[in-house]
């Protein structure tokens, strides 16, 4: 190994509702140590409009950025110059918030003259787990979140190959979106999964999109679209209607991922001797009754399944600073002209090129 160790890392996410700040540390072993991580919501911001606003999520991260990150700081018990470098999400998200977690770190990266590391949202995902848990490249990741539905294959820091995404909705955001159309309170998908929890799965007949099909692509929409119909078919929906279609909805939703995940375990299989492990990260992971589906998954076939422990599953910062810190001691860092990022594909992980 020809990095320093140990080495610490501050890390900053804002790209969406959560102001956040956390700080990793990891020396030789296979696995880093969280010595602080701060998550600071905006739920009482938002939850009237039932969704985020991005102009208040912006202006909620300016109010509370120094103070989430000094918290960070002082949890960890460190100062600025204990540091070895910064890192922020430089992309994709609300270009507001991603601008204020952006400057925060250029900032300090500059006064403590520490490297400063722009971190690609979905890639942090999909490095968590490996600050938990020894987990080898290649892995084969389902990457399932709010604004973003993907199977890839991981072969190693910056190189992610996609087997299969969604055509039209991300899963997160056709559970908040059914959940809406139910009257559910925001956020939609943790509310989706409790009215479920009580509910008849086999009541309402629901599709299972792209079931059956070659390849491992996701769609959502039309089964949204089915449970708006079964809605209307209801005068007016008791709770127990309400808790049957959600866990319908749900069921449908795990089955399509089952048969999605099927192929592309196949597909993995033929790139010959692989790590056999199933990796899934992102906020639709930390929902119980999917994960136990895709255990199930990885157990037929011979896969070890993994996931970052439940609260490093939806956004947080300390994903940001481990993959600053993986890119730091692979000798990368970025340049402070970099500019945020609203759209940052993972599987080009090139140089960016648009600005905001």
């Amino acid at each position: 190994m020809g990095y320093k160790a140990p080495m610490i890392v501050l890390g900053i996410e804002t790209s969406c509702d959560e102001t956040a700040a956390a700080v990793v540390e990891a020396d030789h072993a296979p696995v880093g140590r969280l010595r602080s991580n701060v998550v600071r919501a905006q739920l009482a911001t938002h939850t009237r409009f039932g969704g985020v606003v991005p102009e208040l999520a912006a202006r909620a991260h300016v109010e509370v950025i120094d103070a989430v990150v000094m918290r960070a700081m002082d949890e960890a018990r460190l100062s600025f110059g204990d540091l070895d470098g910064v890192a922020a999400t430089g992309g994709p998200g609300l270009i507001g918030g991603v601008i204020v977690g952006v400057t925060t770190a250029k900032a300090i990266a500059l006064a403590a003259d520490k490297p400063f590391l722009a971190i690609n949202h979905l890639e942090a995902h999909a490095l968590t787990v490996r600050l938990v848990e020894p987990v080898e490249f290649p892995f084969l990741l389902l990457l399932v979140s709010g604004g973003h539905c993907q199977i890839l294959l991981v072969e190693g820091l910056g190189r992610y190959r996609v087997l299969g995404t969604t055509i039209d909705d991300a899963i997160g955001e056709a559970f908040d979106k059914t959940a809406k159309m139910l009257g559910l309170p925001y956020p939609g998908g943790p509310a989706l999964e409790r009215a479920a929890r009580d509910g008849d799965m086999a009541r309402f007949r629901l599709p299972r999109p792209m079931t059956g099909r070659p390849g491992c692509d996701f769609s959502f929409s039309g089964l949204k679209t089915a449970v708006r119909r079964a809605i209307e078919t209801l005068e007016s929906p008791s709770d127990q209607d309400i808790a049957d279609l959600c866990a319908g909805f749900q069921d449908a939703v795990g089955a399509v991922l089952v048969d999605r995940l099927a192929n592309a375990i196949a597909a993995y299989r033929a790139l010959g001797p692989v790590v056999p492990v199933l990796v899934v990260a992102g906020g639709v992971a930390a929902n119980q009754a999917l994960r136990a589906r895709l255990q199930a998954l990885a157990a037929r076939n011979g896969l070890d399944f993994v996931a970052p422990p439940l609260a490093l599953c939806t956004d947080n910062a300390a994903m940001i600073a481990w993959a600053g810190l993986e890119r730091l001691r692979a000798g990368q860092s970025d340049d402070l002209a970099f500019k945020p990022l609203p759209r940052w594909p993972l599987d080009s992980l090139a140089p960016p090129v648009a600005s905001a």
